[in-house]
């Protein structure tokens, strides 16, 4: 199995550099989270955007869209912010042949308390298993972008 990565930013890409929360979206994390796994597959990273998913636009998510249509990649994993992740995923629900899956962090990767690595591992078993479409892995769930928001308050992903 080869999976195709692409790295718009976000919190699990965010490096945090005082007490006051000044950040900078960093380079990709998921290398580093990959690279410290023992996995059975191939993957290719790219990085298209660093960029806080409240800071996207429609130009960025048609980026987003153009670099997943031109890839040959089958199964395509895209490391997202969480607050305009739902978003991003309804732009690219009509793409057919491919099983996109977006994920992300609620805590920057280089956190111990992240939810990162966790998230990237759902997201890599969903693209092993389900068929063609687009798809969120947050929370040790599965959701349709269509049909899920991000709960603010509960710091988690939920049905709608």
């Amino acid at each position: 199995m080869k999976i195709k990565i692409f790295s718009v930013g976000g919190t699990i890409d965010k490096v945090y550099f005082d007490s006051l929360s000044e950040y900078q979206v960093g380079l990709p994390t998921v290398r580093e989270i990959l690279d410290g796994l023992p996995i059975a597959f191939e993957y290719e990273i790219e990085s298209l955007l660093r960029k806080d998913s409240l800071e996207m636009d429609t130009a960025d998510r048609q980026r987003i869209r153009e670099a997943v249509e031109r890839e040959t990649c089958r199964r395509i994993l895209i490391t997202h912010g969480t607050d305009t992740m739902v978003e991003t995923g309804k732009v690219l629900s009509d793409i057919p042949g491919k099983c996109i899956v977006l994920t992300g962090a609620m805590e920057p990767a280089h956190f111990k308390s992240s939810d990162a690595v966790f998230n990237v591992g759902v997201a890599v078993g969903a693209l092993a298993s389900l068929p063609d479409g687009v798809y969120l892995a947050m929370n040790g769930r599965i959701f349709d972008p269509h049909r899920c928001r991000k709960n603010r308050e509960r710091h988690l992903f939920e049905e709608v």
